[in-house]
């Protein structure tokens, strides 16, 4: 497994402030990373930047570690799905993203503005400026008194923004609901109101776009629908989207997918396309473990169940790779030249 060399720490953030005591307090930005040994600072230029987030809830006497030092960079313009079993962490990362929640320890930027920094006013304004956020439950997304076109306005307002029921309007018409705009939630389907949904999460022009399982209560034709007008908004206004989804179908439609186990990330599978010889493009997936700032990685359980790795596990640096073999007394009589002695491994048992 090869890997590339550790990544340079960060220089602590500063908060900027208003001028004006008058004025509302802006959202705190973070500067741009300082350079190290000539080498930009950890998440130079990421748009999402998750340096070794941690987060940990008080349930009675317990203490439930939900995020264990996940560190994660998502790009401008990238559109990311996040995927896990449950309790994997999935859930707790996006309310962090969203500003819903804060780390126990760490740091997290978005659009520059950090979020470890925020105060109540802040936070939210930035939930209304920088990201726009898409349940899963339709009936979350919308309020059931409003019409579509008043459900898409409503951001506005909050937000003060002018022409509100013109960009109201261009919105329902880029999900395909211009003529439902005075229909109200009980009388659109589910995919309607998902659409709406999307509509609303793109009202104050946001950076970001969270989506947690869109298409979750929606059936697969309606499924793509909705993700393709998800497509539609990163291709057309340039908006970062991270979905978390359980849906393969989903997952394979995005560029990069990100896998949570046990509140780290633990692979990631890059999604291409290559020309044949033939002249013909020919879609593959390839996965990789993720290496983080510490130097641990969590192997693929096949991976360990496949060699009955456990407790301990012995490596061999080659020139361009590291080998890892299981930890047998028996097998030391063969073991290769120059093989490690036992090293742990960051492996679930």
């Amino acid at each position: 497994m090869t890997h590339d060399a550790a990544r340079p720490e960060m220089e602590a953030v500063t908060t900027m402030t208003a001028p004006d005591p008058a004025a509302p307090a802006p959202i705190p930005v973070a500067p741009t990373p300082a350079t190290a040994g000539g080498r930009a600072g950890y998440g130079h230029g990421a748009l999402i930047v998750c340096d070794g987030l941690v987060r940990i809830f008080k349930v009675a006497e317990l203490e439930v570690v939900a995020l264990q030092g996940l560190d994660l960079l998502v790009e401008r313009g990238e559109i990311v799905a996040l995927v896990g079993a449950s309790g994997s962490g999935k859930s707790t990362l996006m309310n962090i993203l969203g500003g819903l929640d804060t780390p126990s320890a760490g740091r997290v930027t978005v659009a520059g503005h950090d979020l470890t920094r925020m105060g109540r006013h802040e936070r939210t304004e930035y939930r209304r400026s920088v990201v726009g956020v898409i349940w899963q439950q339709t009936a979350r997304n919308l309020l059931p008194y409003l019409s579509a076109v008043e459900n898409v306005e409503l951001p506005m307002i909050l937000a003060s923004r002018a022409e509100r029921r013109t960009r109201a309007l261009s919105l329902l018409d880029l999900v395909g609901l211009a003529e439902r705009a005075t229909h109200r939630p009980g009388e659109l389907s589910g995919g309607e109101q998902q659409r709406v949904a999307i509509a609303v999460a793109l009202a104050n022009e946001p950076e970001v776009i969270l989506a947690d399982e869109p298409t979750g209560e929606l059936d697969s034709a309606t499924s793509e629908e909705i993700f393709g007008l998800l497509r539609r908004a990163n291709g057309e206004f340039g908006t970062t989207i991270v979905v978390v989804t359980h849906d393969p179908v989903v997952a394979r439609q995005v560029r990069r997918t990100v896998a949570i186990r046990d509140g780290r990330i633990s692979t990631e599978t890059l999604h291409r396309t290559e020309l044949t010889a033939e002249g013909e493009h020919r879609a593959f997936s390839e996965e990789f473990a993720v290496l983080d700032r510490a130097g641990r990685l969590q192997l693929p359980k096949a991976h360990v169940q496949a060699l009955g790795l456990r407790d301990r596990v012995r490596l061999r640096l080659e020139g361009d790779h590291v080998e890892i073999w299981p930890d047998r007394p028996d097998d030391e009589a063969s073991l290769p030249p120059g093989a490690a002695g036992p090293a742990s491994a960051g492996t679930d048992r």
